[in-house]
């Protein structure tokens, strides 16, 4: 049997191998200056809906929103219509994802009251999150700037998108979460009180106001934090697999890389669908609960 060493050369010198092979035939095509691979994420209008300056037009951000919306729907609801004593693969799947919501994430992070009151957000937010995620990898014709034909149909190509990598669906989904915590600190505590809060107890008088300020900015500073890490992890994954995938391909010119980059862009694709697309959800959900729960808490 050979060694690890020894099969990691031959596989070495088999890619090198076919490198030199593809180049040899298909040679160099020179840089594309033509290949714009921003657009890729570009937003074209599919119905156009125009309020002045508002534009709430349909496009594929907004497709991607409703398949997320209607699978989360439909899973909780054709799940619980179904539900058997002897559960079947789907209903455990749905059942893990459940405890997993309301267990580790809500009431992990909230007292018994706030659990019951705010798990259904914060479990309707984890599944709305990871089917949004999952969809983003599912290639859907959605690429209008390339198309094929079938019967003389013009088929928009096949693409991958996510909605969370628009930033504008992070953000709207942070300020409910940010406006939401704060208003429930007031509720709880009076407006004074839960400012008052922000401080903790036994802080010298000369260092409240200094610590006050840092709290405040460290407020708004979750609304960047939160917003920027579900939206750059989703666009850097698929960025990574859209260059690899054939991006460098095209825009070098040089379609010997291919056998270099496509490997590297199936296991891109694996990480990000295995790991980083649930991953992301479970993070916002749980620091969604963690904010509720803290805003609440006697403590700071």
């Amino acid at each position: 049997m050979m060694s690890r060493r020894l099969r990691m050369t031959v596989g070495f010198g088999v890619l090198l191998a076919a490198f030199v092979a593809i180049f040899a035939i298909f040679g160099s095509e020179g840089q594309n200056n033509a290949y714009q691979p921003q657009n890729e994420f570009k937003l074209d209008d599919w119905v156009p809906i125009h309020l002045g300056s508002l534009n709430l037009s349909i496009n594929k951000a907004v497709l991607y929103l409703f398949l997320a919306t209607a699978f989360t729907t439909w899973t909780m609801v054709w799940i619980a219509k179904r539900m058997q004593g002897r559960p079947n693969r789907v209903q455990t799947a749905v059942e893990t994802i459940y405890d997993l919501t309301y267990a580790n994430i809500t009431r992990g992070n909230m007292d018994d009251s706030m659990a019951r009151k705010w798990f259904p957000f914060v479990s309707t937010l984890f599944l709305f999150l990871l089917f949004s995620n999952l969809l983003g990898y599912i290639p859907l014709p959605t690429n209008t700037e390339e198309h094929f034909n079938v019967f003389g149909a013009h088929i928009p190509a096949f693409a991958i998108y996510a909605a969370t990598a628009n930033i504008s669906i992070p953000l709207v989904l942070t300020l409910v979460v940010w406006f939401s915590y704060h208003v429930e600190g007031i509720r709880a505590k009076g407006f004074r009180k839960y400012l008052a809060s922000w401080i903790p107890a036994g802080v010298p008088s000369a260092a409240r106001v200094p610590l006050f300020v840092i709290e405040v900015i460290s407020h708004f500073v979750r609304i960047i934090s939160l917003t920027v890490r579900l939206f750059a992890n989703i666009l850097a994954g698929h960025l990574l697999i859209l260059f690899m995938g054939g991006g460098l391909v095209v825009l070098l010119g040089l379609a010997a890389i291919g056998v270099v980059t496509v490997p590297v862009a199936v296991a891109f694709y694996l990480f990000e669908v295995v790991l980083i697309a649930g991953l992301q959800a479970y993070i916002f959900a749980t620091l969604t609960a963690i904010y509720l729960g803290g805003a609440v808490a006697e403590s700071h």
